[in-house]
């Protein structure tokens, strides 16, 4: 006689009092099977692990140290901001008049100015550079890849002290810079770079792009290395030549390295502080001042904290808007990597 839970199928079992009921099919599999996996996704989490303080809890000590070594500064920076003020004895307050002040001020004008053009120096320069070498090296897959990128980052290594001391011997009326003009016989090229108006502040640009050009390319480097190598390949078939395949291909897999580096590069440019004191300090005139450098000086020279602290502040908001404005370009949708136009 046939067994009653066989004739019921697989969908059906006989339970204790000889009824038939339907079981899930994965749980007649077995320990091993699907349905004690099926039991652990249902399972719900804990109280824990669904509270929402669990997150917070894990980021409270990162934001503790950041809230003491760069909230804090930054709000006290903002409080003596509002206050007239030597550094030493008693204060007054002056509610928004720092800032009122630095509008019309022309130093303060010059040293934004002046930074805003040591961007192009620091940031837009050595992207372009970067770009350039990478895609080559890239495309070329040179021998000693290795040895190449330890000597381009190498700028990044160098104390800033040592190689504004360099530079400055380079650029010297005497320095190697003017010698190898003369020997050229280009006498009429060689300058007091350092010393005059109108090169002073393109000379320390290029120490940056200098400076600058080896982060760009080893980050543009990294990016490039990860697109395939059958992109490229399909792209050759199709008949498309080096510039094409570096336009459709390579410039779009790497956007988010170059958002990356424009933001580090365009925050040099505005921070640069030791370049410009141990080079130029500031002159000639105001040739090459810039706000942090403006900052020491008023803290530091003029006794005016509370001046220096609203130029820190103004600073902190350009760098931030400048930055802002290029991750949100660099969020904006694009085509694919693969795609040739």
């Amino acid at each position: 006689m046939p067994d009653p839970a066989a004739a019921a199928g697989p969908a059906h079992a006989v339970t204790a009092r000889g009824s038939s009921a339907p079981v899930d099919a994965g749980a007649s599999t077995g320990a091993g099977g699907g349905g004690a996996a099926s039991r652990r996704r249902r399972t719900p989490p804990s109280s824990v692990v669904r509270s929402r303080w669990v997150p917070l809890a894990f980021l409270a000590p990162g934001f503790l140290v950041y809230a003491a070594f760069a909230l804090y500064p930054l709000a006290r920076a903002a409080q003596f901001s509002l206050y007239e003020w030597s550094g030493i004895g008693p204060s007054t307050f002056v509610g928004l008049g720092n800032y009122v002040e630095l509008a019309g001020d022309a130093a303060f004008r010059a040293a934004i100015g002046n930074a805003l053009v040591l961007i192009v120096f620091y940031a837009l320069l050595p992207l372009a550079i970067g770009l350039v070498l990478a895609a080559i090296l890239r495309r070329g897959q040179v021998r000693g890849l290795g040895v190449f990128r330890t000597v381009v980052f190498l700028p990044q290594v160098i104390a800033l002290a040592v190689v504004a001391v360099a530079w400055k011997q380079i650029y010297s009326p005497d320095g190697p810079l003017n010698t190898a003009l003369r020997a050229l016989r280009l006498d009429s090229l060689a300058h007091g770079w350092l010393g005059e108006p109108g090169t002073a502040l393109p000379a320390v640009g290029l120490v940056g792009t200098w400076l600058e050009m080896g982060l760009v390319t080893l980050l543009l480097l990294a990016g490039m290395s990860r697109i395939p190598d059958d992109l490229y390949e399909a792209a050759r078939l199709d008949g498309a030549g080096p510039v094409r395949e570096f336009f459709a291909i390579t410039l779009p897999a790497v956007r988010g390295e170059i958002v990356t580096a424009l933001v580090l590069t365009i925050i040099a440019a505005l921070k640069t502080f030791d370049l410009v004191y141990l080079t130029t300090s500031g002159g000639p005139g105001t040739s090459t001042t810039v706000p942090s450098f403006e900052v020491y000086r008023r803290a530091f020279e003029l006794k005016e904290v509370g001046s220096a602290c609203a130029v820190a502040i103004v600073l902190t908001a350009i760098v931030f808007a400048i930055n802002m404005l290029v991750a949100r370009i660099g969020e904006r949708d694009d085509e694919p990597a693969g795609g040739l136009r």
